[in-house]
């Protein structure tokens, strides 16, 4: 296998886990939950190939890979990026894309993983149903991140520490309720507000595309976690939901105080100590933090883990206000945007044919 785009060699990050749990058969065969059969039903029909609906002739440049504001650069205005050329700042844009997507591909195999756990550990048998749909998506997602970053990006950076930490504890935990907490609840709340601001931002079609046909099946995956959970916690003492919260809490600290690239900075050698200390004092980056837990705070809420601890972790990080947020009109929203690209792909391609015949 080349390694030409990893930013370290890939015998140097391999990582294995132990992971514990039991598998559970269901032999009650009748009909189940009527909301997760409908989600079942809705992940069989929505299943989608990457290499169909993406237009992978779309030439992207690495020096801009996305054609997001500089504003939007996380060292905008300070002194570092005031100091750089047009080609450095270019190489900037191209590694800061590059560990993101890498973060993104490395969550998505993760989720395949939790994903495929849930399906063997899970009691009941509608949620095995549409866990086993949840596995071809994530499949999928592993596909398209992946390409992107071999195909367009040619560099790929390993596995963030936060994320790494996060993801050990999930995947190593054996009760099925935290592996549906830690991946569908958080990872992947957190993943749909940076593909969102991705899908909103960016001016290159392939990676909105992508960012937003991911993030259409990702909206039903959470909704698949919220409906389990919803239905579970009310029957755990108040000492098991503590615990639960108190998971909740630490990881969304880690992975705000983690998740601020400093791979990339120490990697290109750049001052990485005076750029992530602008970050952190940056009012920019720390409205962006705050809007990556967005997703996540209205769904805690909704499955019944919102206590006075809870509260007052989100209220520390300065983002209770997202506590209001109506979950399903945003994930109905994530269907409707993935929907309208969809129809404008269709248009194209009905055109070029149209325009091909009266040629001919």
């Amino acid at each position: 296998m080349s390694t030409r785009i990893y930013a370290l060699p890939v015998e140097q990050t391999q990582w294995q886990v132990p992971g514990g749990g039991t598998t559970v058969f269901d032999w009650e065969y009748d009909e189940g939950r009527d909301r997760l059969l409908s989600l079942y039903e809705k992940g069989k029909q929505k299943q989608w190939d990457g290499a169909d609906r993406l237009d992978w002739s779309i030439e992207v440049d690495p020096n801009d890979p996305m054609g997001v504001p500089e504003q939007s650069i996380a060292i905008y205005g300070s002194r570092v990026w005031e100091s750089l050329g047009p080609k450095d700042r270019g190489v900037i844009r191209h590694h800061l894309t590059a560990w993101q997507f890498s973060q993104f591909l490395h969550g998505e195999q993760g989720a395949l993983i939790c994903s495929s756990k849930i399906v063997h550990t899970v009691p009941e048998l509608d949620a095995k149903f549409y866990a086993a749909t949840q596995v071809m998506d994530e499949a999928r997602h592993v596909e398209v991140y992946s390409r992107y970053l071999r195909e367009k990006l040619e560099l790929a950076y390993p596995i963030n520490p936060g994320l790494k930490a996060l993801l050990n504890d999930v995947i190593s935990d054996s009760r099925w309720d935290m592996t549906y907490l830690g991946m569908q609840v958080l990872i992947e709340g957190l993943a749909l507000a940076a593909f969102g601001l991705i899908r909103d931002m960016a001016t290159e079609p392939l990676a909105k595309a992508l960012n937003a046909y991911v993030m259409q099946d990702e909206a039903r995956h959470v909704a698949f976690g919220r409906l389990a959970l919803r239905d579970y916690y009310p029957q755990l003492t108040q000492a098991e939901r503590d615990e639960r919260e108190e998971f909740c809490t630490e990881a969304c600290h880690l992975m705000q105080q983690r998740f601020v690239g400093e791979e990339v900075w120490r990697n290109l050698d750049v001052d990485a100590d005076e750029c992530i200390d602008f970050m952190r004092r940056s009012e920019h980056f720390k409205q962006f933090q705050s809007h990556l837990f967005s997703r996540i705070m209205p769904t805690l809420k909704d499955i019944g883990l919102f206590g006075e601890k809870m509260q007052a972790t989100f209220a520390d990080m300065g983002i209770l206000g997202y506590a209001g947020q109506d979950i399903d009109v945003l994930m109905d929203e994530d269907e409707k945007i993935a929907g309208d690209l969809d129809k404008a792909r269709i248009q194209q391609v009905d055109t070029a044919i149209a325009v091909g015949r009266f040629s001919d």
